[in-house]
């Protein structure tokens, strides 16, 4: 019995092991890329209906027009809604519908709305990164619970083509293509209730290790990433500079950061610069890890996968990217003007985030529903400690076919107490869109270089 008894203690212990060390996918698995599975992970097929089609490589590099700026040309503008969503008509729909959305639909029943389009499913990268993925199937696994990767450095995208848990499916976002080394020129809105606003403008970059010649990708450790945002206007913010070096396991080393304060001449250390820290010149309508709709360490909360469901999200966003359009035409009391958005019938991933106990943020709770095209989250809704519905985030997307890269038209944020929102990303006025595939230097992402890209 005394045998026994060890026996089972050391089974017990050996699960307990394994549990801390999630496994990579089998072979056998990993074959579905690119069969049933696109080489991302998402269901090949289309629905039952048709109303999903089937993936088929997503749109050609070619799909439309790209003008001297790098603005893309909508491939679908001749295309109408199929139906439109609307206060009256949203218990028809409410299936296919976040509770964010359904509250907005509520809070401004005048005018926010859902305009239906016709599915697409146009996510595609270049094939050395569904290779990745693949490699990233088979040998990454996620450590310390899920904070941290282990076997990702010889991949460095998708940690978790075939997720089976909830926070490898936040993984695939947080580690998803973004084009290689990335500059753009974006401005930011925080409007009033009554729709007037001052903008934020801001000049980032983005930059892998793996993609600057003087770093060895094999060497570069636990970065994940570099970012670098430069504060443009207005005049008494301009020359700002914030520089996060994003480590993949933000645990065993957290997120470094540093800000360069024009006016102080002097660079300092940030470490609120993550979690509910507040985000750059965001008037308190956001928290650090509410960029990208989501970024940043997992480890604060609980993630529980519920499963795939067909929903109705902001996909395509063509229209609202537009350089004829102006920031006024875009902006609009409650909520961006929902004329201008787009939004299709998808399978997303669905993702439930508990605050852990002892843990500490402003959302106690998140619903998070992730496009299972590209792995980019498309809606997220935000409850505080109460257990109210908050903020309500939306991702409008697009691909950027020329580069093969799935990103985001616009980021919105909206709060739904305040009745204030955040829009993050609006290039439609700027000189240029996009910059993939710059050159990047480690020399450019230190301390020391944040000086000098903080020049007015």
């Amino acid at each position: 019995m005394k045998s026994t008894r060890i026996l089972h203690t050391g089974v017990l212990a050996l699960s307990l092991l394994a549990g801390s060390v999630m496994a990579a996918v089998s072979e056998q698995e990993a074959a579905q890329l690119g069969s049933s599975l696109t080489p991302l992970g998402a269901q090949m097929a289309g629905n039952a209906d048709g109303s999903i089609p089937a993936w088929s490589g997503g749109l050609p590099a070619d799909a439309a027009r790209v003008d001297a700026k790098g603005f893309l040309a909508d491939p679908f503008a001749a295309e109408q809604p199929l139906f439109t969503i609307d206060a009256n008509n949203a218990e028809q729909y409410r299936d296919k519908l976040s509770a964010g959305q359904l509250a907005m639909l509520k809070r401004y029943p005048d005018s926010y709305r859902i305009p239906v389009y016709p599915t697409h499913r146009t996510a595609a990268v270049p094939e050395a990164i569904y290779a990745a993925a693949r490699r990233s199937a088979l040998n990454t696994t996620a450590v310390d619970g899920g904070n941290g990767l282990q076997n990702f450095a010889d991949s460095r995208y998708y940690a978790f083509p075939i997720p089976k848990s909830g926070v490898e499916v936040v993984w695939n976002h947080i580690t998803r293509y973004r084009g290689g080394n990335v500059r753009r020129l974006i401005t930011q809105a925080t409007p009033q209730t009554n729709g007037s606003y001052s903008l934020v403008k801001f000049e980032d970059e983005v930059a892998f290790p793996a993609d600057m010649p003087d770093i060895d990708p094999a060497k570069a450790g636990n970065i994940l990433l570099y970012f670098k945002q430069r504060v443009t206007a207005p005049a008494r913010l301009a020359g700002n500079v914030l520089l996060v070096h994003e480590t993949i396991d933000q645990v065993k080393e957290p997120r470094l950061a540093w800000i360069y304060n024009a006016g102080q001449r002097r660079v300092r250390r940030a470490p609120q610069v993550a979690y509910d820290g507040p985000g750059t010149a965001s008037d308190g309508m956001r928290t650090a890890d509410n960029f990208d709709l989501f970024s940043g360490a997992p480890d604060r909360y609980d993630w529980k996968l519920i499963g795939k469901k067909e929903m109705y999200i902001p996909y395509n966003s063509y229209r609202l990217d537009s350089p004829a359009l102006s920031y006024d035409e875009v902006i609009k009391a409650g909520h961006i003007n929902q004329d201008l958005t787009r939004y299709e019938l998808h399978r997303v991933w669905e993702v439930e985030a508990t605050l852990k106990s002892g843990e500490r943020h402003i959302y106690a709770k998140r619903h998070l529903y992730f496009d299972e095209d590209s792995w980019q989250l498309a809606l997220v809704d935000h409850y505080d400690g109460r257990g109210q519905l908050w903020r309500v985030a939306e991702g409008h997307a697009q691909q950027y076919f020329n580069h093969k890269v799935p990103s985001y038209t616009l980021e919105a944020l909206y709060d739904l107490i305040a009745g204030r929102y955040l829009a993050l990303g609006m290039k439609n006025e700027e000189k240029s869109a996009y910059d993939f595939g710059f050159d990047a230097s480690a020399a450019d992402y230190t301390p020391a270089a944040l000086r000098t890209s903080g020049v007015r």
